[in-house]
């Protein structure tokens, strides 16, 4: 009877360094993997915070970009419309002075013929001491009054719009040189016309982005709107 012994094989098993250089390779892949994970993830979360953080100014500076777009030309009248003014200046229903006071066609919130408002509103801007007095800077408010033709104290409604704001300025540009006052009221100054453009500056708290340079942000917004004019047209008729 013939008994088959095994034969050994003809590879050899792995010897003891090679285990312990195959484990250090792998962990120092793996080391090296979780490091470059590590660094996506805190970028990410940057990256998230620093758009959560931007975001309410874009969508504010967008908002206040319309406003002066859309601004109407100051008619003598005043009915329905209204003049430009800017600087520190006391508008009606409002306890304290306001960074501008303009009158813009942004007052239709729907395509609902019923609405109860119309399309020229007045805007003002002002900057308000936030109820959180740990808060960094000032916050600003949007103040809109809808019923043009009240007779009473107006409706204001406040709407904030950003916070964290250290200042905000609005300028004027008359085709030459820029003014930081104007008043379509003031008939002793040649500024009873619309200016050709409003540049905006809002300057954040120095925590708040945008803040770290100290650079504050700046719009400018080209105004289309036709300015009034001082000539009168006669009509005549022939016999």
């Amino acid at each position: 009877m013939t008994i088959n012994r095994p034969t050994r094989c003809a590879r050899g098993a792995f010897t003891l360094l090679e285990l312990i250089l195959a484990v250090a390779v792998a962990a120092i892949v793996l080391a090296a993997i979780n490091a470059a994970f590590f660094t996506a993830l805190h970028l990410r979360d940057t990256t998230n915070a620093a758009v959560d953080k931007a975001t309410p100014v874009d969508q504010a500076l967008a908002v206040m970009r319309r406003d002066l777009q859309c601004m109407v030309t100051p008619k003598p009248s005043g009915i329905l419309s209204g003049d430009l003014r800017v600087g520190s200046v006391s508008s009606f229903g409002i306890d304290q002075p306001v960074a501008i006071e303009m009158y813009t066609a942004t007052g239709a919130l729907s395509s609902n013929p019923d609405a109860p408002w119309g399309d020229i509103q007045r805007v003002t801007y002002e900057l308000k001491d936030p109820a959180d007095r740990t808060q960094p800077g000032k916050e600003l408010i949007r103040s809109v009054t809808r019923n043009l033709l009240s007779m009473a104290t107006p409706d204001v409604q406040d709407q904030l719009m950003i916070s964290g704001v250290q200042n905000v300025a609005f300028s004027c540009f008359d085709g030459s040189q820029w003014f930081d006052t104007w008043d379509t009221t003031d008939t002793t100054t040649a500024n009873t016309n619309l200016p050709v453009a409003i540049r905006l500056q809002v300057q954040l708290a120095g925590s708040s982005v945008g803040a770290a340079d100290g650079q504050p942000i700046e719009v400018l917004v080209p105004i289309d709107s036709q300015s009034r004019s001082n000539v009168t047209f006669t009509t005549s008729t022939g016999s």
